[in-house]
């Protein structure tokens, strides 16, 4: 394993390059020209290696290596190929590359595995291009609805449709059964948070992807004169909202981990210096392992915005826009993961996502389980998105550890 070093930069240097932004960072979206000539390059890195290649419908690339005694059992890797506006150069295609470097040094090690060992280079996983999340592992698993793209348009006003066709690929048939065949799902990506870095471990074996629960907040008071208007008389938005961020927040610190309650954007009308504010609306997102302890805290949270509403003489309206409930991992294969992971003498911990993944789309269909390597600072969807070397090599053994234990062990 002496060359991974150089094997990993040399791989995560070339996708990275491909959508390059003069800004700084990658930019490759959904069936753009960036991304045909990376979903092409790697079929073509792939073909080097005598994996069998094909795209299904929609765009989504595969490369299989055949097993040679469970033919119709297949242990699938890998990650999507699409970045945000001006991405990183590791979230999403490190997952990508590590999973080809894997299955590369299995084969030439280890020959053929019992169990067909196959890699995904899904199409989209990021909605940056057309306002749809997970499109390629959603039609993977028959879940994607076109009508929910088929009236989309990307900021430059192409449909999706449009962008879809001259790519090549269309709507997945609606007739088309769902893979049977993957025995389990494993996806290796940076942490995009500090867990790691700060607890100064290498490898993190993911047990569960939290759930989400999104708002938006709108209060309605009175809009007056900042000079003539006494304090006692005033309906003010923006203090109202002050005091449910405040408390809100305090609750959220007696919790503590693994919640996490955050508040972002804010529009204040009219937004002048000299006008009490009548208007504001704002954003909250809650995320927790446990869906109940989601559901309670939230609640909890719904029911003291109310009462401080009341208490200031504003009008509140709560909008829960996004309610995605927790996703555990599979118990077997995060077990397998920690067996590899203490084999190898790997400094690994066990630990949640804080963040979405495709995995979370799998791991209701197969057995899946997620491999996380850190991130410098905990930055991500920035250019300045960055792992050590050795880190991302310490997270490809673990990879090819596993992978071995999936598919070339009875």
């Amino acid at each position: 394993m002496e060359n991974f070093n150089k094997l990993v930069e040399e791989h995560v240097e070339w996708i990275s390059s491909i959508g390059a932004d003069p800004t700084g960072g990658t930019t490759r979206l959904l069936y753009d020209e960036n991304w045909r000539v990376a979903q092409n390059g790697l079929k073509d890195k792939f073909e080097t290696q005598g994996l069998v290649t094909n795209f299904d419908e929609i765009g989504n690339l595969y490369g299989k290596l055949s097993g040679s005694k469970y033919p119709n059992e297949t242990i699938l890797t890998g990650s999507h190929v699409d970045t945000v506006v001006n991405g990183g150069k590791l979230d999403g295609q490190f997952g990508i590359i590590a999973s080809y470097l894997a299955v590369k040094y299995l084969k030439e090690t280890h020959g053929a595995p019992l169990r067909n060992l196959e890699i995904v280079s899904m199409a989209e996983e990021e909605g940056s291009r057309f306002p749809y999340a997970f499109w390629g592992s959603k039609n993977i698993w028959g879940l994607a609805d076109k009508n929910d793209v088929i009236d989309s348009q990307d900021a430059n006003g192409i449909k999706f449709v449009d962008a879809m066709k001259e790519s090549g690929f269309d709507f997945r048939s609606e007739t088309m059964p769902v893979r049977d065949d993957v025995k389990a799902f494993v996806e290796i990506h940076i942490e995009q948070g500090s867990v790691l870095e700060k607890t100064g471990k290498q490898v993190g074996v993911v047990n569960n992807i939290v759930g989400q629960k999104r708002y938006t907040i709108t209060l309605t008071g009175e809009s007056n004169h900042a000079g003539t208007t006494p304090m006692g008389f005033r309906k003010d938005t923006v203090y109202a909202m002050s005091k449910m961020i405040s408390q809100a927040t305090d609750l959220a610190y007696e919790v503590g981990d693994p919640l996490v309650l955050t508040f972002g954007h804010v529009e204040v009308q009219p937004n002048t210096v000299n006008v009490v504010p009548g208007h504001v609306t704002f954003s909250m997102d809650c995320r927790h392992t446990d869906k109940n302890e989601l559901a309670e805290f939230t609640q909890k949270i719904e029911k003291l915005f109310s009462e401080i509403a009341t208490a200031h003489e504003v009008e509140i309206e709560i909008d829960n826009w996004m309610n995605e409930v927790p996703v555990p991992m599979s118990s077997a294969v995060v077990k397998t993961l920690e067996e590899a992971c203490q084999e190898a003498k790997l400094n690994y911990t066990v630990m949640h996502s804080g963040a979405g993944h495709d995995s979370q789309i799998f791991a209701p269909q197969v057995p899946t389980a997620m491999i996380f390597v850190p991130s410098i600072g905990g930055i991500s969807h920035n250019p300045a998105e960055d792992t050590k070397t050795e880190d991302l090599v310490e997270g490809l053994k673990a990879l090819i550890a596993s992978l071995y234990k999936l598919a070339y062990e009875e």
